[in-house]
């Protein structure tokens, strides 16, 4: 029972997670970061999408139930400040906020604000994670090992994305300037079309709830 449980986890867990769509996504974040900043976006990241999808683990349901508040919700604000990103990223929006050339250097708060938002926030630990993570624990009806494996599996799935992460940056050589920034453009469609997803979603799983 217990292996059917890690294995069915597992499985869940990387589909929601995703690592190898969030490649590309990262090269595109990080662009105009040096290999030690990227790193450090990326452990950054990593650690905060861990302590989120943990938390919604051990407790998410209960906090969820005292503040009223429904997955739906979580999906449709996902969606939006998805949404937001990819415009950014379509009209290059993010670069009037930012350095417009590699060699202007990234401020300590640029960084840990691209590691918590989109990185860990929605991107890793987004509203398939988090709701995911919500249902698995509910299967584990409170055993100790059920919910310990889960935190296991948890940290297993954020430390795939943390090596393609890793990996990203060679791709991102490999791309070059022009490369990258048609990337960028591409994947700022892609992240709308996401986003709309995950907002269509929402709206169903609200509509299906008042019924």
């Amino acid at each position: 029972m217990l292996f059917d449980y890690i294995s069915g986890a597992l499985v869940t867990l990387l589909v929601t997670l995703d690592p190898p769509a969030l490649a590309p996504i990262f090269i595109s974040l990080t662009g105009g970061m040096n290999a030690e900043e990227r790193k450090r976006v990326a452990i950054r990241a990593s650690l905060i999408a861990f302590c989120i999808l943990a938390f919604f683990g051990l407790g998410g349901e209960v906090l969820l139930r005292l503040l009223g508040v429904g997955i739906p919700a979580f999906r449709i604000s996902g969606g939006l400040l998805l949404f937001w990103i990819a415009f950014e990223m379509v009209f290059e929006r993010r670069n009037e906020r930012k350095q417009h050339t590699a060699d202007v250097a990234i401020t300590e708060d640029h960084i840990r604000n691209v590691a918590a938002f989109p990185l860990a926030i929605p991107l890793m630990a987004g509203p398939g994670a988090i709701t995911a993570v919500i249902l698995l624990a509910g299967r584990a009806n409170g055993d100790v090992v059920y919910l310990s494996s889960l935190i296991a599996l948890i940290g297993l799935g954020v430390i795939s994305c943390f090596a393609v992460f890793m990996a990203a940056e060679r791709v991102s050589r490999l791309l070059g300037v022009t490369g990258n920034i048609v990337l960028s453009r591409l994947l700022g469609v892609i992240l709308a079309g996401l986003a709309v997803q995950f907002i269509i979603n929402g709206v169903k799983a609200l509509l299906e709830t008042a019924k």
